[in-house]
C-alpha cells in the first residue's frame, strides 16, 4: 500500500482507504472505524501521494516527512497533534528544519502529525512499508538511468554516423 491509497476527504474526520473509483464517485474505507463510504466527485478530496511540505529550497513528499518521523531518534511515535504550539513547532525543527515557516502553518504541522500518528496506529506507516517505499525509488532512479544511459548511446552513435 502507498500514500496515494490513503485520502483525506475536506469536510470528513480522519483518512479513508481508497476501496474503488467510479466515474463520479470513489468508494473509501475509514480507517477509524472501518466504513464504507461513497463519496462524491463534487466532494474535494485529497490523495496523501499528493500532498508536499515546503521547504526554504523546494518541497519534500509527505512519505519523506513520515520516515524523517519514523526514524528519528526516540523512535517512530511522534507527539500528539492535540500538543502544544510550542512543542509541535520543537518536534518540527527536529525533524525538518528546513522547513519554511512562513508557508507551513501551524495548522498544517498538527494534520501532519494526526495522519502520521493514526497511519503508525494502522500499523499502515512501518517498517515495510519504509522498504517498499525504498524499494520503489531505486526502481524510478534505475529506470531514469537506463533512459538517459539509452539516450546518450543514441547520440553517440548519431554522431558517430
Amino acid at each position: 500500500m502507498t500514500l496515494r491509497d490513503i485520502l483525506h476527504v475536506s469536510g470528513k474526520p480522519g483518512l479513508y482507504l481508497l476501496k474503488a473509483s467510479g466515474k463520479n464517485n470513489v468508494i473509501a474505507e475509514s480507517l477509524i472505524d472501518g466504513r464504507r463510504t461513497s463519496i462524491s466527485s463534487r466532494q474535494p478530496v485529497m490523495s496523501l501521494g499528493d500532498v508536499a511540505i515546503y521547504t526554504m529550497d523546494e518541497e519534500i513528499s509527505l512519505a519523506d516527512v513520515f520516515e524523517r518521523f519514523f526514524t528519528r531518534e526516540g523512535g517512530p511515535e511522534a507527539i500528539s497533534h492535540k500538543a502544544s504550539k510550542d512543542e509541535v513547532e520543537a518536534f518540527f525543527d527536529e525533524t525538518l528544519p528546513e522547513r519554511d515557516t512562513e508557508r507551513v502553518y501551524f495548522s498544517d504541522m498538527k494534520k501532519v502529525l494526526q495522519w502520521y500518528n493514526l497511519l503508525l496506529d494502522k500499523d499502515i506507516v512501518n517498517a515495510a512499508f519504509f522498504d517498499d517505499l525504498k524499494k520503489e525509488r531505486e526502481d524510478i532512479e534505475a529506470k531514469r538511468k537506463e533512459a538517459l544511459d539509452k539516450k546518450a548511446a543514441e547520440a553517440k552513435e548519431e554522431n558517430e554516423g
